[in-house]
């Protein structure tokens, strides 16, 4: 018969961090790194994301920066905008930023032939981002990078992990090969917009925590 643990409320986050510390033991990430890590395993219950997980080694320091300075996070699909923790975010001055489903996205991406993703994403320049947090759509990170490498777009960081079958595994890969600025991304096709906001969501903590 199984028996269940008896925990308050406001502990249960706590012991299951412990219990992800004990079950991962040690691991190759910095202490900071490992917060972000072990939130997006809290967040999905998958251990394997420990293994999967890779950080550009300015990545921590740069969206923490990004946070204090109080600029905005672009993300590319509503779902993330509503998960995460604008209270947090809105204490540095900063919003959280989503064009996806706005009119004149859809415009746009008519007009150029492109996806709604990939329009939000240029429709966003100019809006201070400081982070672009991707878990959904692999044009979108394709989107950034080109207009990172055309000079027209600098956030001080990129998360990219989108999840999926058509060109997620390829858009990370490249996302890998940019030593030029910081990014925080997984390995092949697992990602997903819960793990995205977990990882801004760490971030935020990280940098209410200072």
């Amino acid at each position: 018969m199984t028996t269940l643990q008896q925990i308050a409320p406001q502990e249960i986050e706590a012991e299951s961090f412990r219990i992800i510390e004990r079950e991962l033991g040690p691991t190759p990430f910095s202490p900071n790194e490992f917060a972000l890590v072990r939130r997006a395993i809290h967040a999905t219950g998958d251990f394997s994301f420990a293994e999967h997980f890779r950080f550009h080694p300015q990545a921590v320091e740069a969206g923490l920066a990004a946070i204090r300075a109080g600029k905005n996070i672009l993300v590319d699909v509503n779902m993330a905008a509503s998960g995460i923790s604008t209270a947090l975010l809105a204490q540095f001055g900063g919003k959280v930023i989503c064009r996806v489903a706005e009119v004149q996205t859809k415009k746009m991406a008519q007009a150029q032939g492109t996806t709604r993703s990939d329009a939000a994403i240029e429709r966003s320049i100019g809006d201070n981002i400081g982070i672009v947090v991707i878990g959904n759509a692999p044009t979108a990170l394709l989107k950034t990078m080109h207009l990172i490498d055309e000079g027209r777009f600098a956030p001080n960081l990129l998360i990219g992990v989108p999840v999926g079958f058509v060109n997620a595994v390829e858009s990370k890969d490249l996302l890998l090969d940019r030593a030029s600025y910081p990014y925080i991304t997984a390995l092949g096709r697992k990602g997903g917009t819960p793990v995205a906001v977990a990882l801004i969501n760490a971030l935020l903590r990280l940098a209410s925590a200072a």
